[in-house]
């Protein structure tokens, strides 16, 4: 059943703060090895335990979220809260989504649960990592990264950031960006794709940022197969 035809289910509610773990990123932006030899900014980067395993790596990670605001006291069992709705958001709609990188939601509790915990050990023991701030205006001077992640706030939150919203939002990821931006999914949280993607692109074209859209291996959201790739201005220059 395609996307499209699916029933909407209901609304999501406030924003989420997800925590998805290193190799659920890697699937969502296809990251390979040689992708994260470089700085890399995550944003928004919610409760990932993305920049705690990175870093455990040697990876210089930084992530961004109007969270961070918070202590590592009042964030970590919000995170954890905010994982349980999560879980009881996939239960109740079964048809939006395919068990394939998870085997079932107990599987999905379990994963997001153990990237919830790392993610707030590390917020604690290296905070500098965790900046509180939020799109389309990011505290970085340009060129800042050599990647950046952005997951499930675009597209997904479609009903609620209007177009501008994005074309800002991915300019200012473009601008602190020297080599790409990754953002994914290119569906709402019912599984609808973006319907104004391609004018999307082709104003971000006309400001100077090239755009393709790229499949990924990884699919937990049924349908959410492909990224939007952004190659910034300085990457035709070099």
């Amino acid at each position: 059943m395609s996307a499209d035809s699916r029933a909407p289910g209901p609304d999501h509610g406030a924003t989420l703060i997800s925590a998805r773990p290193l190799a659920e990123y890697r699937g969502m932006f296809d990251l390979r090895d040689a992708d994260l030899a470089g700085r890399i900014l995550d944003c928004p980067g919610g409760g990932a335990s993305f920049v705690a395993e990175a870093t455990a790596r040697g990876v210089d990670a930084i992530a961004v979220d109007p969270a961070y605001s918070r202590s590592a006291a009042e964030l970590a069992p919000l995170v954890l809260e905010e994982v349980d709705r999560g879980n009881r958001y996939v239960i109740d709609n079964p048809d939006l989504y395919v068990w394939t990188f998870f085997r079932d939601a107990g599987h999905h509790r379990e994963l997001r649960r153990e990237g919830a915990r790392r993610f707030a050990e590390h917020y604690a023991l290296d905070p500098e990592r965790y900046i509180p701030a939020e799109l389309p205006d990011l505290p970085f001077a340009d060129d800042a990264f050599d990647l950046v992640l952005s997951s499930y706030l675009l597209f997904t939150y479609a009903d609620r950031l209007d177009d501008d919203f994005h074309l800002r939002a991915l300019r200012e990821m473009a601008r602190v960006a020297r080599r790409e931006v990754r953002a994914y999914p290119l569906l709402d949280i019912r599984a609808v794709p973006y319907p104004r993607l391609d004018r999307l692109r082709a104003r971000l074209g006309a400001a100077g940022v090239d755009s393709e859209v790229r499949g990924v291996p990884y699919e937990f959201q049924a349908g959410a197969t492909t990224m939007l790739v952004l190659a910034p201005p300085n990457t035709r220059r070099a």
